[in-house]
């Protein structure tokens, strides 16, 4: 009897009590304080006044995505520290890419093509590219869930009767080492890279440049970040400020932006139709995490382990391992946890910002205009959407001649922007059932709206001329089918033809009622069976 009753006790008989700082959030700053003397500056003078560079000849500009075969793909994210998951029984099994819009980018290797590549096609060129890019990883948006389980744990360590062990004994002593909203070294590294990889891809078209290019991003501070690691990267540290012009759009309520729609599109904000994928992914997250609380819930006390504090402790991990290179959190659950986990997110995203939203396509039809505008150079004359028609009128600020246009933006946009282009293929399973998870389903979060994501359009000549003949799309690295474009036919490479894209896309801004999906007083479809980013018409 006296065996039993120890044994019963033995997952506590070791239990570490909470420390009064269990939870508590910790803050560095750097450079120290009363560091900087301006006094000294002159015994450091720049290389432009040390002079002595040695010799300096340029070479040819790259061209990469026309001539580097085999494709390079990113593939891992070093330095961070790769996470295993709690059972590990799959050595290959990766965490990071089960992180939904949380995961770093990564290349895809099909969206239904599976021969075609990045590079372009034998026997075209190369006229012309236009990159829609995330910023880089972060820390987690304010309020968010990692920051409210610090918080919530921080007043349970606070009562005697907390205690955890086991896997959760780090718990007793963890503080949250978080910030909010900026870009972590991490995320600044991947905006340099990206930059760097993009100038060994696309360089050449600098040749046809007659004046500076101008490259967009938002004025959010992750933002701006994000767009000048790009540039450093692409143009070099030494010369980025003054080889091009950084146009920086206000971010913020009443100000049109294109790469922040949701500012100017009301139903977006609304609890019932713009967190509609909150509402399923709630319904998913309950079935999902039933196994992961049952285990893990013995093992701490004095603190509920709910649903939503799972999902935070899932959260955790990825935004601590992109901003600190690891986590304890990430091995606390199996693969089939993290599997769940990245379905979460794929409810979220679809029946928020993606197909099944029907603000989706009004909040992406801003963007979609501007590159029809590009494509054209025909100035936008219709102002019915998240278009700035003060910079958009403007062929300073919005030129319409550049063989590079570079936009940065967020992974919510990003969904947005490829369900108004109509990619039906991200589609082909659609709707998302919240009760299971779908087999070969089509729409994954990671593979859309990664930290860093990147949206490519290459305009392509097919033969090689100075005449732009078709455009087909990149997304990740992955190319994608046009087929769901009126007037875009099959094709292997994902190709279509440029009058024809043109032609569908003017079409496909026609069906977009922005003013009704965005401001008309409406309930969610039950069921929601929307798969185009539309409020049903009947």
């Amino acid at each position: 009897m006296l065996a039993a009753v120890l044994l019963l006790a033995l997952p506590f008989c070791t239990a570490e009590l909470a420390s009064t700082y269990a939870g508590s959030t910790v803050v560095d700053s750097y450079p120290p304080a009363r560091a900087t003397n301006t006094a000294i500056d002159s015994y450091f003078p720049d290389a432009s006044q040390v002079g002595y560079a040695g010799p300096t000849p340029t070479g040819a500009e790259p061209a990469a995505i026309i001539t580097a075969i085999p494709f390079s793909k990113v593939e891992n994210a070093f330095p961070l520290s790769m996470p295993k998951p709690a059972n590990g029984k799959d050595s290959t099994f990766n965490v990071m890419r089960h992180w939904g819009n949380l995961a770093p980018m990564y290349s895809v290797d099909s969206f239904g093509l599976p021969d075609a590549s990045p590079t372009i096609p034998e026997g075209c060129g190369i006229n012309a590219v236009h990159l829609l890019m995330r910023h880089g990883a972060r820390y987690p948006t304010s309020g968010s869930g990692s920051a409210q389980f610090a918080t919530d744990l921080n007043a349970a360590a606070s009562n005697k009767s907390f205690s955890a062990t086991g896997k959760l004994e780090f718990l007793a002593t963890w503080t949250y080492k978080l910030g909010a909203e900026i870009l972590t070294p991490f995320g600044r590294d991947e905006l340099f890279s990206n930059g760097v990889a993009f100038r060994y891809r696309y360089g050449n078209l600098l040749n046809a440049f007659t004046d500076l290019p101008v490259f967009r991003t938002t004025s959010e501070d992750r933002m701006v970040d994000s767009a000048l690691n790009f540039a450093a990267g692409f143009f070099g540290l030494k010369t980025y400020e003054t080889d091009y012009h950084q146009e920086i759009i206000i971010e913020a309520d009443g100000f049109n932006n294109t790469l922040a729609p949701y500012d100017t599109c009301t139903n977006v904000n609304s609890e019932d139709v713009g967190n509609f994928g909150g509402i399923q992914g709630d319904i998913w997250a309950d079935i999902y995490l039933k196994s992961a609380r049952k285990r893990l819930q013995p093992l701490i006390r004095g603190f509920n382990l709910t649903t939503s504090r799972l999902i935070a402790m899932q959260e955790t991990c990825a935004y601590e391992t992109v901003a600190l290179g690891y986590s304890e959190f990430c091995d606390l659950f199996t693969e089939e946890e993290w599997e769940g986990y990245e379905y979460y997110v794929d409810l979220n995203f679809w029946y928020s910002e993606g197909p099944g939203n029907p603000t989706a396509a009004a909040q992406g039809l801003g963007y979609v205009q501007e590159l029809v505008s590009r494509l054209t150079h025909t100035p936008i004359n219709i102002w019915n959407s998240s278009t700035n028609s003060t910079l958009d009128s403007s062929n300073i600020t919005f030129p319409l001649n550049q063989p590079i246009y570079v936009d940065a933006t967020h992974d919510t946009v990003i969904s947005s922007i490829v369900t108004t282009l109509n990619f039906t293929s991200l589609a082909a399973n659609g709707p998302l059932p919240t009760d299971h998870i779908p087999p070969h389903r089509s729409y994954i979060a990671s593979q859309i709206a990664p930290f860093s994501s990147q949206l490519v359009a290459q305009v392509l000549s097919c033969p090689a001329s100075k005449e732009p003949t078709h455009i087909r799309f990149l997304l990740n690295d992955g190319v994608m089918p046009l087929t769901g474009i009126h007037g875009c036919k099959e094709d292997p490479n994902g190709l279509c033809a440029l009058p024809s894209f043109i032609s569908g896309m003017q079409e496909r801004i026609g069906e977009i009622n922005f003013a009704y999906d965005c401001f008309a007083n409406y309930t969610m479809p039950d069921p929601d069976t929307i798969i185009d980013g539309r409020y049903p018409t009947s």
